[in-house]
């Protein structure tokens, strides 16, 4: 049987995305999840993700900060508190346009979640992303 986790960011290893994004993996197949998974993405000013899009349902909220939500071409500008709902297979991407820290929580509705990177074609897991990061 799974047992219930108390996580702490604040005690948690950070992944380094690049291009001034960091990610700190929350509920994982580490803790015992066998359905979802979820972290906190911070984002520095100016900084952006490539367009991708997941093999499942994605939700992101915004924690801190003033987002750029780019879904499916079209751009919607969010703030704390605001929260998108995300198909399968939608191109989207979020992005940093201010000059303050932007933080979101993003959740994955499926244990084997993956990311294609649509000016690549690649596809990597979630799981591998996070096993490949560099540490900080």
């Amino acid at each position: 049987m799974t047992k219930p986790a108390i996580l702490r960011p604040d005690t948690l290893p950070v992944n380094d995305r690049g291009n001034g994004a960091r990610t700190i993996p929350l509920v994982t197949r580490g803790c015992g999840s066998t359905s979802m998974i979820n972290g906190i993405t911070a984002f520095d000013p100016g900084a952006k993700i490539g367009v991708h899009f997941h093999n499942c349902e994605e939700s992101v909220m915004i924690l801190e900060g003033e987002a750029v939500a780019e879904i499916d071409g079209q751009r919607h500008h969010l703030r704390a508190g605001d929260t998108t709902f995300i198909p399968p297979n939608v191109p989207h991407r979020f992005l940093n346009e201010s000059d303050k820290l932007m933080r979101i929580f993003w959740i994955y509705a499926d244990i084997s979640a993956s990311r294609t990177m649509v000016a690549t074609g690649i596809e990597q897991t979630i799981d591998d992303e996070h096993e490949k990061a560099k540490r900080l």
